[in-house]
């Protein structure tokens, strides 16, 4: 069987790609610009394009046909009705990486399932990925294009830490704050729900629903089973360091409109996301992908990412500006409580 990844250098993606290198059942292309080339599996076939390109993908896909294909790069409607017009025809499933995001937040329950209202007024990343889902529908009800749509929460691998706040370069500062003893932030109180997922676990989902007839027209959310607090989470980090956790509390609401000013859009990310407690019912993955299952827990899968990060600081950059945002949110936050207390 065969298939073409678009993208497929990803977080998410690179663990698939690792676990279908060695399955020879899969026969895998990737298609993308050529980045990240001495990271994939030696058998998998590599097509260097821009996928933005149209009409040099269509000449360099010419006459081929795949049993699979997903694209992991598309963000708006622009490039899914671009996908359609590229492999209507020329694949028995597309697969869409939407993502949780989409979900209502906070929704009528705190238990998530494939069938919770889509939509998020505070984040627009999340709005497109919406829209990505009606128009692929569609073109499923209307037309029979071989659609299945696949929604991941948050999925972290070696080179990522998960948190919950963080600047425009990543997690990397956090991570030196935490080192230096001083306090980080986190949001809320700390005692809301998150789900964290390795994406190897994420990779036997997904890979079950490839080629799976019982897929096709249907929307599958791929979690780890394990539900932790983010204080949970960042305490787990802070262990695996051998530091002790500083944590300052703050309200989300709160650090949207206080990063607002200074560009940092948590209110997408939060109020959007990470803020409200979620917990995922993933029997409908599980009736069709059995096998799916956490073996990397966060207590192993952040020890694993630390022992990859620490061992390659020259692949990360400090946050000089996210430090002092910090440092004054802090600050302020602090200085209002020594003055409300009597």
């Amino acid at each position: 069987m065969k298939a073409l990844f678009i993208g497929g250098t990803g977080t998410i993606s690179m663990g698939i790609i690792k676990r279908l290198a060695q399955d020879p059942q899969w026969e895998v292309y990737l298609l993308n610009r050529g980045n990240r080339k001495d990271e994939v599996p030696e058998n998998i076939h590599q097509i260097t394009a821009d996928i933005h390109n149209e009409a040099d993908v269509l000449q360099k896909l010419d006459g081929m046909k795949f049993d699979v294909v997903s694209d992991f790069i598309a963000f708006d409607v622009n490039a899914v009705e671009r996908d359609y017009r590229l492999f209507r025809g020329k694949t028995d499933q597309y697969i869409f990486i939407s993502s949780a995001s989409a979900y209502n937040k906070p929704a009528a329950g705190y238990v998530i399932t494939e069938g919770t209202t889509l939509a998020n007024p505070y984040w627009e990343y999340s709005r497109n990925k919406i829209a990505c889902e009606e128009f692929l529908m569609k073109k499923y009800r209307e037309e029979g294009f071989p659609v299945t749509i696949v929604r991941p929460s948050h999925t972290y691998d070696e080179r990522n830490i998960p948190l919950g706040v963080h600047g425009d370069k990543g997690f990397y500062q956090v991570i030196r704050r935490m080192q230096q003893g001083k306090p980080v932030i986190i949001q809320g109180d700390g005692s809301s729900l998150w789900t964290l997922t390795f994406n190897s676990d994420f990779a036997i989902g997904y890979t079950g629903l490839m080629g799976n007839r019982h897929a096709i027209g249907e929307a599958f959310q791929i979690t780890g089973d394990e539900t932790l607090t983010w204080d949970q989470i960042y305490r787990t980090i802070a262990d695996a360091l051998g530091v002790e956790l500083k944590a300052c509390h703050v309200a989300s609401d709160f650090l949207s409109k206080v990063g607002a000013s200074y560009g940092y859009d948590f209110a997408g990310s939060l109020l959007g996301d990470k803020s409200v407690s979620v917990v995922f019912d993933n029997s409908k993955l599980k009736r069709l992908v059995p096998q799916m299952t956490t073996n990397i827990p966060f207590h192993k899968g952040v020890r694993i990412a630390l022992d990859y990060v620490l061992s390659h600081p020259d692949r990360y950059e400090e946050d000089p500006e996210f430090d002092a945002f910090c440092d004054k949110v802090i600050e302020g936050m602090e200085r209002l409580e020594g003055e409300l207390k009597k």
